[in-house]
């Protein structure tokens, strides 16, 4: 890493000798484009510097404590130092791996969340609404900003499939990981013997489109309007004012019948429809892998589970890695971080080890 760290300074140290050489600064493109790799590089390169700053004080320290007796009462403070610099040095080295780590191109960006209920009935149906309302408290927490877009209730009070987007800072990096199948296990209130049932629920998290990425023209799309149904008020049911988008080129259909407005509805089932259009296309470009989507959410069998939430023994686990929290009640209350942390440090990890690799 050291190695890479070095060539990435010297290719900063030579940018900023372009960005202040006159032909250069004549281009107005050329500059935008030189600033732009430069602030790019900027943050490794200042923490490279302070690692090596932090180094040489280790190195000093070091022989200092060499020249030390035991009995030195300049030694207690010099041991006080080295181990104020041992931790720092081992948080620069943590940043440095953070920054030099391939960046995912969806980083900075707001998030598709759909849930729907899978295999198990009525009880898969509420799980599903725990769920939602356990990654709302999160996004709460986070004062990210949660805007349902489609919602289709279960007659005893769940959910059969919501979507919504989840807007704010970081929100890609903390969600991108929960796509997939989620399985609970507990006695249903309607289970009168008391019997452990096992039901899913399904999870698919889409990376919102930028306009300039997919565009979509009006004529390939079909407008359908509808009353709202579901609660709402008094004109709820009477003005058409629910949404339903279909694309005609892929067969793509989105609904939205959250606003009263048909042109907001209109406007988010647009941005939901965008965001599936974006992964279709990726998906596209990257056959070799399985399809994103599809790979997420799967048949919404039980077994192909990446977590597990087991309620008799307050329990979750995280199969991809192994992780299990003894929190349950909390992480359904939103407080996800013992979760989602160590997944994004060890995706990422794995991220460093492939460009080490390579």
């Amino acid at each position: 890493m050291i190695e890479k760290l070095a060539e990435i300074e010297k290719t900063h140290d030579e940018l900023s000798a372009r960005l202040a050489d006159p032909a250069v600064l004549a281009q107005p493109q050329q500059v935008r484009e030189v600033s732009k790799a430069l602030s790019d590089l900027e943050p490794v390169v200042k923490l490279y510097r302070e690692l090596r700053t932090v180094d040489r004080q280790r190195e000093e320290n070091r022989e200092l404590l060499d020249s030390l007796g035991k009995g030195d009462e300049l030694a207690a403070l010099a041991e006080e130092e080295r181990t104020s610099l041992d931790a720092r040095r081992e948080a620069l080295l943590a940043d440095l791996k953070r920054e030099i780590a391939p960046k995912d191109p969806h980083d900075g960006r707001n998030v598709v969340l759909e849930i729907r209920a899978g295999t198990g009935g009525d009880e898969a149906s509420l799980f599903a609404a725990e769920l939602f309302r356990m990654y709302t408290r999160y996004a709460e927490g986070q004062r990210w900003k949660v805007e349902v877009i489609d919602l289709s209730e279960s007659g005893v009070g769940g959910i059969k499939e919501v979507s919504a987007i989840i807007e704010g800072r970081g929100v890609w990096r903390r969600f991108k990981h929960e796509g997939g199948v989620h399985r609970v296990q507990r006695v249903p209130a309607t289970e009168s013997q008391g019997r452990i049932h096992t039901s899913a629920v399904t999870v698919a998290v889409l990376a919102e489109a930028d306009d300039v990425e997919v565009k979509v023209e009006e004529k390939d799309l079909r407008i359908d309007r509808f009353c709202a149904s579901g609660p709402g008020g008094q004109g709820v049911n009477t003005t058409y004012s629910a949404v339903r988008l279909t694309h005609l080129p892929t067969g793509l259909v989105v609904s939205c019948q959250d606003e009263r407005s048909q042109i907001k509805n209109k406007a988010k089932a647009l941005r939901v429809l965008k965001a599936r259009l974006l992964e279709m296309e990726e998906q596209k470009q990257h056959d070799a892998e399985a399809a994103e989507r599809r790979k997420m959410v799967g048949s919404g069998d039980r077994s192909e589970k990446i977590r597990t939430y087991n309620f008799p023994q307050n329990r979750v686990t995280d199969h991809r890695i192994g992780l299990s929290v003894h929190q349950l009640d909390a992480v359904m209350q939103g407080r996800l971080d013992p979760l989602l942390e160590p997944l994004a440090q060890h995706y990422e990890a794995q991220q460093l080890a492939e460009t080490a690799r390579a």
